[in-house]
């Protein structure tokens, strides 16, 4: 990736499809449709036997830890807000050395949920390890197949898009991510219905104190 970087224009270090002459129409123009095209492509990536054993396990366990550091936090922090409004006990430290030691101390019948589009970063990659460690069931969403993350966990949704080829910091990865984790979300939902229904009113009814 950085032989790459240093051998491309400085604006398709910025996104593969733009050019330097381009209006700034046109650039949201071919944003908007390279991220519409990512996410379409996306559908390929997952492997769907895999998206239902994340469904199976998000369904049924008592407890579920949601790793995310750096650009990958803020959909870690959703995803936990999500899961818990259909009555999974959720957390999602934000340090990660808390992290690390909430992935020690689960056990088996709960899981751990890692998010990580390089699939490279030392912090998640030690907490999931820890998770595994401690018997909890261990999945991940990543942008790459032969990732370090891919090979500790026992459940891997692959979802990338072509920004990959250059950029560090990907945003459609991002909104591909936050994609498949709102179809995890909504799955889980179907797979355990009561339970979903019951903690769904109870956050309706909280929510519209906050509304005018």
């Amino acid at each position: 990736m950085r032989l790459a970087a240093e051998s491309i224009p400085a604006e398709r270090g910025l996104h593969e499809d733009v050019a330097a002459a381009d209006e700034p129409a046109t650039v949201l123009d071919k944003i908007l449709n390279s991220t519409a095209q990512a996410i379409t492509e996306a559908s390929g990536t997952v492997d769907h036997d895999s998206f239902a054993r994340a469904v199976q396990t998000l369904a049924h366990v008592e407890r579920l830890l949601i790793l995310g550091v750096g650009t990958s936090s803020p959909l870690a922090q959703d995803a936990a807000y999500r899961f818990r409004t259909v009555g999974l006990t959720t957390e999602a430290p934000l340090d990660p050395h808390i992290q690390h030691v909430t992935a020690r101390l689960l056990h088996p019948g709960t899981a751990c949920l890692a998010i990580s589009h390089t699939g490279q970063t030392q912090e998640t990659l030690a907490s999931a390890a820890a998770a595994k460690q401690a018997g909890a069931e261990t999945i991940a969403l990543t942008s790459f197949y032969r990732s370090p993350l891919a090979k500790i966990v026992e459940t891997c949704l692959v979802a990338g898009s072509r920004e990959t080829k250059f950029r560090i910091e990907a945003m459609s990865s991002r909104i591909i991510h936050s994609t498949i984790l709102d179809a995890l979300y909504v799955a889980v939902c179907l797979a355990n219905p009561e339970r979903a229904q019951t903690t769904q009113q109870l956050t309706a009814e909280v929510l519209a104190e906050h509304r005018i």
